[in-house]
């Protein structure tokens, strides 16, 4: 079976964040409550991830997909380079309520201080076979 990813665009990777950590929009507030805009982009998945105090995830790199991750509780530290890099990745401490970005080719690794729950945008599917065509692994860039 052949997967077929689209390829990433110029016009798309222009309106992608350039920073991690992604400011969020003001929300919406009344009387009811509010309303938080988070993601408001095309994508094709979004799940809901759950990981225990001191597991690691990712130390890999996508060729195409990026994601936007919430982190609903917990904490997270992040650790990020581009792809190809021999520099020390930076580490970046994510808490609940703040959202982060992953564009393509860059190297990541998630450490998780506290059990953490955290949602994940994507650009492509999350299917396991367009995911692994997509994905590369990579040796720990986490200490």
């Amino acid at each position: 079976m052949t997967v077929k990813i689209r390829p990433v665009s110029p016009e798309e990777r222009a309106e992608w964040p350039k920073e991690v950590i992604v400011a969020l929009e003001k929300p919406f507030v009344d009387e009811r409550g509010a309303i938080q805009p988070l993601v408001d982009v095309a994508m094709e998945s979004c799940v809901l991830i759950s990981s225990k105090k001191g597991t690691v995830r990712a130390n890999h790199y996508h060729r195409t997909d990026w994601h936007y991750c919430y982190v609903l509780d917990g904490m997270i530290d992040y650790y990020h380079r581009p792809h190809g890099s021999t520099v020390k990745p930076e580490k970046i401490t994510i808490r609940a309520g703040q959202m982060f970005f992953t564009p393509p080719d860059v190297d990541h690794s998630m450490v998780f201080v506290e059990d953490t729950r955290f949602l994940t945008w994507g650009r492509n599917s999350r299917a396991q076979e367009v995911y692994e065509a997509d994905v590369v692994r990579i040796p720990p860039i986490n200490p």
